[in-house]
């Protein structure tokens, strides 16, 4: 079992040793741009994902309509996981609806669209990839393995490959996710004469 354990820790490094790559920090350099920049223009961020990604997006969104390192004001972020919802379309529409009738909802033009997906083969959320174009919300993309059928249809994307199972692409996107954040609290709250936010008590 030591040895099992042993390589599971290193497969964990190897994911996020994934994050050092030139294409992995211009991913999180720009989208930590976008969604600063949204949130200046008074837009929102919608946030997407199934399963385990599905935990992510709730996890992401809390972030910002709490708090992350510091006190600041709520940031306007919606996972899309309310289960009146998910369970109301996918009885009458069909489970690939479920985001793509959230995107309907909430999604406004200049809103962003944030997609979890480990295999890129979800077709609810390729749907709300398509309906967040027809809506004029750009959209993000976090990816795993080949990036699947939803690779190319997004405007930003990072496709984390080289892992067989979902969970380490999960870690790999989560310590993304908590590193956007902290880049978008910076750009938003620090004045170049604070150092840092006052701490928070979570």
């Amino acid at each position: 079992m030591r040895n099992d354990i042993e390589n599971a820790v290193a497969d964990v490094i190897r994911s996020a040793e994934y994050l050092k790559k030139p294409s992995s920090l211009e991913f999180i350099e720009t989208a930590s741009g976008w969604i600063a920049d949204c949130f200046q223009a008074d837009g929102k961020i919608l946030v997407a994902g199934n399963g385990g990604s599905l935990c992510d997006a709730m996890h992401f969104a809390e972030e910002l309509t709490g708090q992350f390192r510091g006190r600041r004001k709520a940031l306007p972020a919606l996972a899309l996981s309310d289960p009146g919802h998910l369970t109301c379309v996918s009885n009458d529409m069909g489970f690939d609806a479920v985001f793509s009738r959230g995107v309907e909802a909430f999604g406004r033009p200049g809103d962003i669209l944030i997609l979890l997906t480990t295999s890129g083969n979800s077709q609810n959320i390729y749907n709300a990839a398509l309906s967040a174009r027809e809506k004029g919300l750009r959209t993000i993309a976090f990816l795993g393995k080949s990036g699947g059928q939803l690779r190319g249809k997004c405007d930003l994307e990072w496709v984390v490959s080289g892992f067989e199972y979902s969970d380490r692409i999960q870690e790999a996107h989560m310590a993304a996710i908590h590193i956007i954040i902290e880049m978008v609290e910076k750009k938003l709250f620090l004045s170049p004469s604070r150092q840092e936010l006052a701490p928070a008590n979570c």
